[in-house]
């Protein structure tokens, strides 16, 4: 198989302003935390909030993009919001793969999102199986 334990990948995203748009253009979620600054810093924020799950599109593009193959499905997935993500935070993505299941073409990552003052924003798991 062409993953081994620990096998690490590194990516960086960046929450622009095309992805923040296009999330709320796409699926409607204009909750105040989200869209209203004055609201989001009256909770405590510093600003507006980023979608959680923008960084679940993220992590498609990783399994989708950035694997050695394409012959990959999403078996499923998990994560821990930890810290607010904010427009136009840069974001470091590492996944390490925990195991291999070769006798069912499946392999297990974890994986965080580290924000610019490298604090865990996200962590989680993610299974994927490898197409026959």
């Amino acid at each position: 198989m062409m993953f081994k334990k620990n096998d690490t990948y590194q990516l960086f995203f960046t929450v622009t302003d095309e992805v923040y748009t296009g999330f709320i253009a796409v699926f409607n979620d204009q909750n105040p935390l989200h869209t209203q600054e004055d609201f989001a810093i009256s909770k405590g924020f510093k600003g507006c909030v980023m979608h959680g799950n923008i960084l679940n599109g993220f992590l498609s593009y990783f399994v989708g993009e950035q694997l050695p193959t394409k012959h990959v499905i999403i078996h499923s997935q998990s994560i821990q919001y930890k810290q607010p993500v904010y427009l136009h935070d840069l974001l470091q993505f590492t996944a390490t793969v925990n195991e291999v299941y070769e006798s069912v073409g499946a392999v297990e990552f974890s994986f965080t999102f580290q924000n610019n003052a490298s604090k865990i924003v996200a962590k989680g798991k993610l299974q994927i199986g490898i197409l026959a």
